[in-house]
């Protein structure tokens, strides 16, 4: 099946869905062929945010994301699994429909979980700020935190951003790396740290993919926009904003991306698109060093 093909059946496949769910399938971005399945089960909501590559259905399965901040990990982990084999049975075929079902069958017996965490817009007190992430050490890894490349923050009318990328394999890492830039107060104390990663799994030919808005509605899955648009993998992207008191409005998204692209720059995912790639890369820093520049900028802030 070639990708005229595909596109034909991707084009049957998304008219089949809009009739049968009116109320629960959403166009999001047609250009980039993504589209969102909203299902409601036992008054707990859960959104599946899918995009189509060309090579669907032939050879390459859709790219998803859940969002359900209400959702206990390990359930959530077991919805991705749940997918994968699906899409492993009927590889070839079309199967958002089975998806959509699949989710709306597990809704019906996950629990809510019962320690969410709330996103505060104040300062984090100092001693809480490893909690978000404490179940690292209970959890026995003795993997090390992959190295972490933090741009250059800025400020736009009094809100700073400043991203943040490492390469990431597994959530275990990706745990790890966001533990690590939490030990940093600045960081911590930030209004938002939204981030978004994507993992290729070469034996499953599947991704592994999520985000987290941190407060800021949306700007998680703009992120994971980005990285797809990107086609960058095997890699988590944290922004921080400390907001400055003003408000922003559609613009904050474009500032947060371009936080995002000049950390995948300095990390070399992606192409810089400056002239002088030879000084970028020497004014590359890691995470260890880069943070002595804080107390300036955040002081004029």
């Amino acid at each position: 099946m070639d990708q005229e093909e595909n596109l034909s059946t991707q084009v049957d496949e998304i008219e089949a869905l809009s009739a049968i769910y009116p109320d629960e399938w959403k166009i999001e971005d047609e250009a980039f062929r993504t589209f969102s399945a909203t299902i409601t089960e036992n008054n707990r909501t859960a959104t599946l945010l899918i995009t189509l590559p060309a090579e669907y259905p032939a050879t390459s399965p859709p790219f998803y994301l859940l969002t359900a901040p209400w959702m206990k990990e390990q359930d959530r982990d077991e919805i991705y699994n749940q997918l994968e084999q699906v899409y492993l049975d009927h590889a070839g075929e079309s199967i958002l429909h089975l998806w959509i079902e699949k989710l709306r069958e597990l809704l019906q017996v996950v629990n809510p979980t019962t320690d969410q965490v709330v996103h505060e817009t104040v300062a984090l007190v100092e001693d809480d700020i490893p909690t978000k992430f404490r179940v690292l050490e209970n959890e026995g890894s003795d993997q090390e935190c992959p190295p972490i490349t933090s741009a250059d923050p800025f400020t736009e009318r009094k809100s700073t951003f400043q991203g943040h990328v490492a390469t990431v394999t597994n959530t275990t890492q990706v745990k790890l790396v966001l533990a690590k830039l939490y030990e940093n107060r600045k960081i911590a104390q930030a209004t938002h740290n939204i981030y978004a990663y994507r993992i290729y799994n070469e034996q499953t030919k599947m991704w592994l993919q999520d985000c987290d808005d941190d407060g800021e509605t949306h700007a998680g899955g703009r992120l994971m926009h980005l990285l797809q648009i990107l086609d960058v993998k095997n890699v988590i992207v944290v922004v921080s904003r400390w907001f400055g008191g003003i408000l922003l409005g559609g613009d904050r998204f474009k500032l947060i991306n371009n936080a995002a692209r000049d950390a995948l720059e300095l990390g070399t995912y992606i192409a810089s698109s400056g002239n002088d790639d030879v000084t970028k890369k020497k004014n590359k820093k890691s995470f260890e060093c880069c943070f002595f520049i804080y107390e300036n900028w955040r002081a004029g802030a």
